[in-house]
């Protein structure tokens, strides 16, 4: 696996293989991380002097000498970890030496129970760290994936141990990182083996404010960088060879989340089609797929597998699957090979199906549904829906969740940009009127009545193509720093500490 690269684990118990040559005294660990990124406690943190962690879900099962090294070795029970466990990280520390001075370094992770090897992580940029995360297990829709991460710590296990909310102390007796261990003998030779529902975040006493500050910035320089930090390092060296110019827009995009406060900001991203006959000719002339690759960029900023889920809808609604890097230049014409358009145009049943994908019922809400990470749709269409009370429904309903959207209407309106990105002045700003055409029903929706929390945003463009790419990032930021207060403040989004 390449650094940043992620699979699929289907297995329900694995064993993670920390292995290197000579003879360096490398100790691994695994750290078990609920959504906020955090232990629950220092009994979180699982090495050789505290072997077991979640009753026994994980453990740590010590090192052995194997021909030409030394082998650590954690095991995890996915199926017995506590529901509140989002994460299990990888890492180890070096005495006396630096990871740079470590040969063959790599870790390896296996089936526990058929013995077969799922994946292989060669770590051979190690310079002068003292500790390292390798790798990470981490839940995604409700099954568990393995992510190649490869972060050091010139700071050593202290520095490891305080990213991940264990507080390290100057005082030795007050410090919950390992203490140092008494010579032991030489390991003994290895024989070889055998081939729900989220938490709902209680919202702060009274409704939630009308105006919000814009989110704060990220902290200063002079500490190492985030996971998250390391994670988009990872996507730009991943993207600069094969696809030059995908990068160059998740850099245009990186500059609009950086003004606000989002530079390390993470979310589900989803975009939303509209397939009815009438977009032929956007579909025809490639400019749905130059916008999907557009929100992809925006993707590969905040979703950690670097992924955006597509919907459909026109008579029907469906789940299309991802778009990725992997996919992303001939996205839209396999898509369309796999969907004709259609002759009906239906946004409610778009809605219905999004929310009971990331929230497990499209049922209507009266009460705040909370999850650790928001879901940010991009929502295209070029008409009007036939099923405007149902769709009213959904945005109220939805308005009960971390559920954000944005609203793209390609087509003349009062809201629309012109070429170049100037846009007219918005009527519910003053100074306008209603469009009183195709997407009238979507500027209402803009403005709706009886929700939660205001969780959708509206904008219209001639022509897609024709907006700069720095614009329209500005314009699909335009309110989301704001609904992000809004759904902290009401519960839908755990406060940021």
């Amino acid at each position: 696996m390449s650094k940043g690269a992620n699979i699929p684990v289907a297995a329900g118990r694995v064993r993670a293989v920390l292995a290197w040559g000579g003879t360096a005294d490398a100790d691994a660990s695994a750290l078990l991380l609920t959504a906020t990124g955090k232990v629950r406690s220092d009994a979180d943190f699982v090495f050789y002097n505290q072997p077991a962690g979640a009753n026994g879900a994980v453990s740590h099962r010590g090192k052995l000498q194997v021909a030409g090294g030394v082998e650590d070795t954690m095991t995890v029970d996915l199926t017995g970890l506590p529901p509140d466990i989002d994460r299990v990280v990888f890492g180890a520390s070096v005495d006396g030496t630096t990871f740079g001075r470590v040969p063959g370094l790599n870790l390896r992770l296996y089936d526990d129970v058929a013995g077969v090897e799922l994946a292989r992580f060669d770590i051979a940029d190690a310079a002068t760290e003292k500790a390292f995360v390798f790798g990470e297990l981490y839940r995604r829709q409700g099954a568990w994936k393995f992510r190649a991460v490869g972060q050091g710590y010139a700071s050593g296990l202290a520095g490891l141990a305080a990213d991940f909310g264990i507080t390290v102390d100057d005082a030795p007796a007050a410090a919950p990182v390992p203490p140092a261990r008494q010579p032991q003998p030489p390991p003994p030779v290895r024989q070889q083996p055998p081939a729900q529902q989220q938490p709902y975040y209680p919202p702060p006493s009274g409704p939630p404010a009308s105006t919000y500050p814009p989110p704060q910035g990220q902290p200063a320089g002079g500490a190492p960088p985030s996971l998250k930090k390391q994670q988009l390092i990872n996507m730009e060296k991943q993207i600069a060879n094969s696809s030059p110019q995908l990068l160059s827009l998740t850099k245009t995009a990186a500059v609009s989340l950086e003004k606000r406060g989002l530079g390390e900001h993470s979310a589900r991203v989803a975009l939303c089609l509209d397939i009815s006959g009438s977009m032929h000719g956007l579909y025809r002339s490639g400019k749905i797929q130059k916008l999907a690759e557009r929100i992809l960029a925006l993707g590969l900023r905040f979703d950690d597998d670097g992924q955006v889920d597509v919907f459909l809808f026109g008579k029907e609604a469906y789940a299309a699957g991802s778009l990725e890097l992997a996919n992303h230049s001939t996205y839209v014409p396999d898509l369309l090979r796999r969907h004709k358009l259609e002759a009906a145009t239906y946004y409610g049943k778009a809605m219905q199906l999004l929310r009971q994908h990331y929230f497990g019922t499209a049922d209507l809400r009266h009460a705040p549904f909370g999850q650790e990470l928001p879901v940010y749709v991009m929502f295209v269409t070029d008409g009007r829906t036939m099923d405007e009370a149902f769709t009213r429904d959904q945005i109220i309903a939805s308005s009960f969740e971390p559920l954000f959207w944005q609203f793209l209407a390609i087509g003349k309106s009062s809201q629309s940009l012109q070429p170049g990105g100037a846009m007219q002045k918005p009527s519910r700003w003053g100074g306008g009127r209603r469009s009183g055409g195709e997407f009238e029903f979507l500027e209402e929706l803009d403005a709706l009545g009886g929700r939660y929390v205001d969780n959708a945003n509206f904008f219209a463009v001639e022509d897609p193509s024709t907006i700069p790419d720095s614009d329209l990032y500005e314009l699909l930021m335009n309110e989301y720093p704001g609904w992000l207060q809004l759904a902290r403040q009401g519960g839908l989004l755990p406060v940021r500490r």
